[in-house]
This record gives C-alpha cells, structure tokens and sequence, in this order.
C-alpha cells in the first residue's frame, strides 16, 4: 500500500482471482490462443505478401489488420502470461505502465481507422466496380494505411498524458491484468470526473467517426446487393464483405462496452472480461473470419499446403 503523501512509481498487478493451480490452467489456454493468433495473423500476412492472387487493396488492408492484431495482443498477453506464472502479484513500473496504456490506445484507434477504410474500399468495389482500380489505387492505399497509423498514434498522447498527470496515492495495487485506465482512475486522489467525460467524448469521436463511413458504406452495399436480379449474383457480391462485416460487428461491439462510456471505472470484473475479449478472443477470430469466409483465401491457402505436401514428398 502506498503512502497518500505520494504517488505510485510502480502498480502491483491483481491479475486474475483463485489458486495458483488455476493460474497454470488459465496459462497453458491463454498461451495456446496467443500462438495461434499470432500463427493464423502471421500467415495471412505471408500469403498477402507472396501471392499474386491476393495483390488487391482488400487484401493489403487485410495484411495490416493482420499486423495491427499481432501488435495489439502482443502488448497485453506476454505480460498477463507471465503474472499467471508468478505465485505472488506482478509489478509493473510507472513508464511501462504509460508505455504499455498508450500502444493499446494507440495501435486500437489505428485499427478503426483502418476498419472504416476497409469499409469504404468494400464499398467502391460492390457499388462502382468499373472505377475500383482507378479510385482504389496502390498510391490511396498507401495513403490510407500511413494516416490510419499517425492518427491512431497522434491521437491517444494528450489522453494518456493526462490520465497520468493525476496523483496514484491510494493505493498502488491495480486490480487488473494489464494498466487499463479506467482502474488507474480508481487509484487517483484527485477528481477525475472532468477528464472522464473529455475522453468519453474523444472516444465517441473516433469510434463513431470510423463507425459513420462503416453504417454508410454498408447501408449502400445492401441496397446495391438486393437490386442484383440473380441469386447467384447477390452471393458473390455479399462474400466480399462478410468477412469484413463479421469483424465490424464483432470489432466494435466489444470497444463499445469498453471504452464508449461516460464512467471509465466501472468493476473490475466487467473491464477483466471485455478486455480479454479485445485482447485475446478478437485477434485469435481474425484469421479465421477471413479466412473460412474469403474462398480466395480459402484457394490460396490450399494451393499452399500442396506445395508444402509436395516438397515434404520430394
């Protein structure tokens, strides 16, 4: 417990509640999702890369995403791992806890930008394909990709400078398994109302300001699907986007328990859970969306695995 003369240099980690041997159980699950996802992410930005079949602004799109869901379980799940192998609580020092807090935030608000860009480019590819390739070209693409990255990391440092400009003087035990804001609030002296409600408000913006091109985009893919006069038609129009569709949904259903809220310090257990799910659930489902769903995908990745089978016979 620390001093309220003072504020914390280090948390202490709850972690997860029950015996050490539920720990070790937890670990080995957790550990199996965390190597699959990174698997699964892994090659889907490999067949991105090598095929040719896949050398399309959707699939470059996909190949980021990829990353960016590497990129976000990475900086939650090695450290939660280890604190379910130590017997006693996990310490984490004040610049790790801001290091960690702020490639979250900001490696998840790329991740929108991104989703609402993906969203777009399904939507110039069902309502005006004959101008895909001249709207969606190599230069936009790129384009895209660099201002989702520099506005999801310009835009979560004054959230995190001054989440962390408040005094942690009641107690430095973080009931959490990684520095998740809303229980550093908790541990804040001062009046953390004002601040709250201005990052609610700056999470309303992104999440619906990345959501509004999304609702819109779809609004007229469905329109443009159901005039198509042929079943078979309207089938392949939709198999593009319910990939994309899929991880909207699931994407930003669970952000918006999480962070779209005026109150940040909600119970520990509702933050543990959500967390989990944008953290470990989200990005192990990511290369199975796209890749069960997405028959292109499907025709590379077998095409591949014959080769590998046939190099092995070799």
């Amino acid at each position: 417990m620390m001093s309220n003369l003072s504020s914390a240099t280090e948390f202490c980690l709850l972690g997860f509640p029950g015996s050490q041997e539920l720990h070790y159980i937890l670990f080995v699950i957790f550990f199996f999702f965390y190597s699959v996802t990174l698997m699964g992410n892994m090659v889907i930005i490999v067949i991105v890369c090598v095929d040719k079949r896949l050398q399309s602004p959707m699939y470059f799109f996909l190949g980021h995403l990829s990353a960016l869901e590497i990129l976000i379980t990475s900086i939650i799940v090695p450290m939660m791992l280890w604190g379910l192998l130590l017997p006693g609580m996990q310490t984490i020092s004040l610049a790790a806890c801001v290091t960690q807090l702020f490639l979250y935030l900001a490696v998840g608000t790329t991740e929108f930008v991104l989703v609402g860009a993906m969203a777009v480019d399904r939507y110039v590819a069902v309502c005006n394909p004959l101008r895909y390739n001249i709207i969606m070209n190599s230069h936009t693409c790129i384009w895209v990709v660099i201002v989702s990255w520099v506005f999801g990391f310009l835009s979560e440092i004054w959230p995190v400078y001054a989440t962390f400009q408040f005094t942690f003087c009641k107690s430095n035990l973080l009931d959490h398994f990684f520095c998740e804001r809303g229980q550093l609030f908790k541990l804040s002296c001062g009046d953390t109302l004002f601040t709250e409600f201005v990052l609610f408000l700056m999470a309303v913006v992104i999440v619906i300001g990345s959501l509004a091109p999304t609702i819109v985009s779809y609004t007229y893919i469905i329109s443009t699907i159901l005039k198509i006069p042929t079943a078979s038609g309207r089938r392949k129009a939709f198999s593009t986007c319910a990939s994309h569709f899929t991880f909207v949904v699931i994407g930003y259903g669970s952000c918006l328990f999480l962070y779209v809220k005026p109150k940040q310090t909600q119970a520990a257990e509702y933050n543990k859970i959500v967390s989990l799910f944008i953290s470990v659930v989200t990005p192990l489902m990511n290369p199975f969306i796209f890749t069960l769903r997405n028959d292109k995908v499907k025709e590379v990745l077998r095409d591949g695995m014959k080769r590998c089978c046939q190099l092995v016979r070799d």
